[in-house]
């Protein structure tokens, strides 16, 4: 209790005391999921149980030590060492098993969700709103994040709102069937970068590939994988560029012709030799830079290792070079250096500081969640609530917001502090936040008049 009498304090008795009681079930342990457990653990939660399904990633709970274990059993034993005394139980298992149905969801006084896929999202959501248990969905891209709370009866449901397709694409075709100029892309930045001077991928995306159809073609792609780590091995050697290129662009694409069932339906690698000159010598110009660079950076921090940055010349090249290399066996159109700095800055990578912010907002929504104020976790502003609560509070003293503007369908109708409204009839958002439709006009400074169309509360954009 010594331990955590400062949060006993600053949450008060009564709200801590749910805290301790509180059994929670967390979904995932990715990049928001260990920074998840992590503040559970520190903020007094003792009943956690986590359910994660592949092995182990790049987040800071797991170490070189970790690899090939379940993610969801060392996720525990290191979140164990921030708070021994709290019950941690780990399923390394699909959360959409039968044998986590909707009794079993029950069982739970919240959810959180730390996923990265839309359907297990999905069916979470459905667990949690026939279990009639709080869900805390949440989710980072790039330098954007969400955290959303589900509550049956009382808030929207994940279902509510149309989400966004994220493009994916299969492993198996980045690896050995690519198609088009954003698979050689996707390829050369995010497996063969890595691979050689970043953070080698284990195969655990391949794993869950695996059908009756492909499981000699998976086996191959790991034994590829694991023939480039050796590659490594001789980095920084002057024949270290022609090593790699022996190995993925001779070695790899005939081994992918000696697969006939693979290409009855899909044009065959080019053999040809190739006269892209230009290619060719930055690719070997660029590997030997990058390698140089690692090996400098690996002689002051042995886990040094190389990030793909699209604004870093060496890094561009590369990955140029090598994706239209690949393109060109694949008979696939190359692409110009300014072209791949466009598709591979749209590669979105993970930002371990979103990921932290993120969970730190869960753990704020679920304190309002345990006090039985739910109402204050609105995911949306009215017009209303900006006027009331931000453009107004500059007369008691409040923040400056002199940067901010105010769109509605897709017009500016905020710009500065000088520009006022006229918002008499604006009503108020709705416990199911579904806005009743009417009619408003938005006056600005006196003259000019926008008419916010039939639906004046709809949600804003604040820059």
């Amino acid at each position: 209790m010594l331990r955590f009498s400062h949060i006993n304090s600053i949450l008060g008795s009564d709200l801590y005391e749910k805290i301790c009681n509180c059994r929670v079930l967390v979904v995932g342990s990715g990049g928001i999921g260990c920074e998840l457990l992590k503040n559970l653990v520190m903020s007094g939660f003792k009943q956690i149980v986590l359910v994660y399904l592949s092995n182990l990633n790049r987040q800071f709970l797991f170490q070189k030590q970790h690899i090939k274990k379940s993610k969801a059993q060392v996720a525990r034993e290191s979140a164990l060492k921030f708070n021994p005394n709290v019950n941690i139980i780990a399923h390394h298992a699909n959360i959409k098993d039968l044998k986590f149905n909707v009794e079993w969801f029950k069982g739970f006084d919240i959810v959180m969700n730390a996923l990265d896929n839309l359907d297990a999202r999905r069916h979470v959501n459905t667990m949690c709103l026939a279990a009639d248990v709080s869900l805390i969905e949440s989710g980072s891209e790039g330098y954007l994040g969400q955290v959303t709370i589900i509550k049956k009866g009382e808030t929207e449901c994940y279902e509510c709102q149309p989400k966004p397709t994220r493009t994916t694409y299969p492993v198996c075709t980045i690896r050995s069937t690519p198609s088009s100029p954003i698979h050689c892309i996707v390829w050369a930045k995010s497996y063969l970068f890595n691979q050689l001077f970043g953070l080698p991928e284990d195969d655990d995306e391949l794993d869950q590939e695996i059908n009756s159809e492909n499981e000699k073609e998976i086996a191959n792609l790991k034994e590829e994988s694991q023939a480039l780590k050796r590659v490594r091995e001789a980095i920084g050697s002057d024949d270290y560029p022609k090593i790699v290129f022996k190995k993925v662009f001779q070695e790899d694409i005939n081994r992918l012709l000696t697969m006939e069932d693979m290409w009855k339906t899909r044009n065959t690698p080019d053999q040809r030799l190739w006269s892209l000159t230009e290619n060719f010598c930055f690719f070997l110009e660029s590997t030997q830079k990058l390698s140089t660079r690692l090996l400098k950076e690996k002689s002051i921090n042995p886990d040094a290792i190389l990030q793909f940055d699209k604004d870093d010349e060496d890094a561009l090249r590369f990955v140029t070079a090598t994706s239209n290399l690949r393109a060109r066996i694949f008979g696939i159109e190359e692409k110009t250096q300014f072209q791949v700095k466009a598709m591979a800055g749209n590669i979105i990578p993970a930002i371990a500081t979103t990921n932290a912010i993120v969970a730190g907002m869960i753990v704020m929504q679920a304190f309002k969640v345990l006090n039985g104020k739910i109402n204050e976790c609105q995911t949306k502003a009215t017009l209303r609530d900006f006027i009331e609560k931000i453009v107004q509070s500059q007369d008691d003293g409040g923040m400056d917001i002199s940067e901010a503007s105010v769109e509605e369908g897709g017009r500016e109708i905020f710009e500065n502090p000088n520009t006022w409204f006229h918002v008499d009839d604006l009503q108020e958002t709705t416990s199911s936040n579904k806005r009743p439709p009417i009619s408003e006009e938005v006056i600005v400074n006196d003259d000019d008049i926008i008419m916010a169309g039939d639906d004046v509360n709809e949600p804003i954009i604040i820059d």
